[in-house]
């Protein structure tokens, strides 16, 4: 940081002297601040032209590493991921019967509420990625709390016009696509602000911490939108996400940037290239808890057993205790060897679901699935994002989620196939045959990977 005249800056913890003023300022307030030759930040387009100008073009001291991969300063970045995923979960149990029930539409229609967004969610993501390496994290998570924003104003006014059916669906449909690109944004915005800020070596860290935000805002979300809808109706969760969207924005535009890294950046084929093996395993390993989610009622039902809910809280359990037990060992043993467990225990978990006799010995199947799921992404993720060059990471985090919006997208439908087919139980055949099959890919991958360091 450039203190009195000095030239001297550090940047993620080194010292660097002699650097001296270009003739070019850069803005901050009324103050004009000199941005030094090879500091300057790369924009993405003249949209992101005015907002990072004022959020990335100066390079701020970082505090040290013994206080950056600290938890309350990870979490202060995955908070606007939990924003994201709170936006989400809050109509999610609402609008489907909403729709329905209240505005009587089809049941096709009520899906495609639902799902329309994670299709505006998964055609961002790249987008995102792109705008997190070029203009900034710190401009993504702001377009990202912005959007938030936005869809609880059109939930609002979908409330509103109630009473002419085509014209709330419409401003529905709205606000699904802007919370889905939202949600790109912001989310992606927020791991990678995280990884710049705490240090490379935290990336487990970070994104361990910001799937603890996501399923925990989901958890939150569900209920308490309903409660909302039953007391004040749907403008009261187009209220609640406009409140804490605004003041995540706030709180976003006064944290302080991180450098963009500079360089030459590769073009998307190239990126999605190198991620696409690691994006696979992900999305394999993710159907447990797709099919999970989707069919455990339905599954249940079709034993005469009552509790189906029991089993999406054990796995959720499962999974935040596997966090935050085991999330210094990606770092420990690697990302690939932690996988390979973690799969493994996943498949296990999932052979008790498939030949499941009673409620608890499905409940434990469900326990176990979560915990083994639970590291998946981020030791998958962290070998994902060392086959990029740091200033490409941003885009390969957009690429490599991606694929777990594929999964939950696609798994819905491929599964119903298969219990039409051969029933309820095969449902959780087919997630382990898939979650057996990410465990190959993970192997070959950790295979390739040593045989490229022996060759170096």
């Amino acid at each position: 940081m450039v203190r009195g005249g000095q030239t001297r800056v550090f940047l993620d913890g080194k010292k660097q002297e002699n650097l001296t003023p270009c003739a070019c300022t850069a803005s901050h307030g009324e103050t004009p601040i000199p941005v030094y030759c090879g500091l300057t930040t790369a924009t993405f387009g003249s949209a992101a032209q005015s907002m990072s100008t004022a959020t990335t073009a100066t390079v701020e001291e970082l505090p040290s590493s013994q206080s950056r991969d600290g938890t309350r300063h990870i979490l202060s970045f995955v908070y606007f991921t939990f924003i994201c995923y709170l936006s989400i979960g809050l109509p999610l149990a609402v609008l489907p019967p909403y729709v329905h029930l209240r505005m009587g539409y089809s049941a096709m229609l009520a899906g495609l509420v639902i799902s329309i967004q994670y299709i505006a969610t998964l055609a961002s993501r790249p987008w995102a990625g792109r705008i997190s390496d070029r203009a900034g994290a710190k401009v993504s998570v702001l377009w990202g709390m912005g959007a938030c924003t936005a869809s609880g104003a059109m939930l609002v006014v979908a409330a509103l016009v109630h009473l002419v059916p085509w014209l709330s669906f419409s401003a529905l449909i709205a606000s699904r696509l802007v919370l889905g690109v939202g949600e790109s944004l912001g989310s992606t915005g927020s791991t990678l602000w995280g990884i710049t800020s705490a240090g490379q070596e935290s990336t487990a860290k970070v994104i361990s911490y910001n799937g603890i935000s996501t399923y925990g805002a989901m958890a939150l979300g569900a209920p308490l939108g309903v409660i909302l809808d039953n007391q004040w109706g749907l403008s009261s969760i187009g209220l609640l996400t406009i409140l804490v969207g605004a003041i995540s924005l706030a709180l976003a535009w006064r944290k302080p940037p991180v450098p963009v890294v500079h360089g030459v950046h590769l073009p998307f084929s190239h990126v999605l290239g190198r991620v696409a093996p690691h994006g696979m395993g992900l999305a394999l390993g993710g159907v447990c808890y797709s099919v999970l989610a989707t069919f455990i009622t339905l599954f249940y039902a079709s034993r005469h057993w009552n509790g189906a809910a029991l089993c999406l809280t054990a796995f959720g359990v499962g999974f935040i205790v596997a966090r935050l037990l085991f999330i210094q060992t990606i770092n420990r043993f690697g990302g690939f060897p932690v996988a390979m467990v973690c799969l493994t225990v996943e498949s296990l978990g999932l052979l008790l679901l498939w030949q499941a006799h009673s409620p608890w010995m499905a409940i434990a199947g469900a326990a176990m699935g979560g915990f083994g799921f639970s590291l998946v992404f981020p030791a998958i993720g962290v070998e994902a994002v060392k086959r990029v060059p740091e200033n490409n990471r941003g885009t390969a985090l957009g690429v490599y989620t991606a694929f777990a919006d594929v999964s939950f997208f696609l798994t819905g439908p491929i599964a119903g196939a298969v219990i039409g087919a051969f029933g309820y139980a095969s449902v959780f055949l087919f997630a382990l045959i898939s979650v057996l099959a990410a465990l190959g890919i993970v192997i070959v991958l950790r295979q390739v990977q040593s045989e490229t360091t022996e060759s170096l």
